[in-house]
């Protein structure tokens, strides 16, 4: 196996902003993207729809396994992920930042080693370390209760 794996998608234009997506090498069904309106129709996710599920999913993933390895049973976890559009110098949309917001199932002292967790986990997910290289990217995690273990919530739009 490649010390660089790599992933492959192969996207087929079905009409106007309307692309069939195929995972290829894997058994992957495929998925309809599309643009919202007014450009496109909105039969499927939009790019930037895709992007913020990416980041949110990986940093749920990333979490859920670090809480896992030290010996944690976490119930479901509930990801949030908004982006924030803004216009650039020429006045064209840009994902200006994302903001994830994770729920734990139980309040903080049901889980061990928390504070350990929470200080690495964001460094092993692959998309959002790569991502902000371009775009920022905030991220806080909250339990059942609504208590703020991580992270800081920036506003969209602050």
């Amino acid at each position: 196996m490649s010390d660089n794996p790599r992933l492959t998608v192969t996207l087929h234009q079905e009409q106007d902003f309307q692309f069939r997506v195929r995972f290829d090498g894997t058994a992957i069904p495929e998925l309809l993207t599309d643009e919202s309106e007014p450009l496109g129709q909105g039969a499927g996710p939009s790019p930037t729809l895709m992007l913020t599920t990416a980041i949110a999913n990986c940093l749920s993933a990333s979490l859920l396994f670090a809480m896992r390895k030290f010996k944690n049973q976490p119930g479901p976890l509930v990801t949030t992920a908004t982006t924030e559009l803004v216009r650039n110098e020429q006045g064209r949309l840009r994902v200006g930042h994302v903001q994830v917001d994770i729920q734990l199932a139980e309040a903080a002292e049901a889980y061990q080693s928390l504070e350990r967790l929470l200080a690495q986990f964001e460094n092993f997910c692959t998309v959002t370390e790569s991502v902000r290289h371009g775009v920022e990217v905030s991220v806080s995690v909250r339990d059942a209760d609504g208590v703020q273990l991580h992270g800081i919530e920036v506003p969209v739009g602050a």
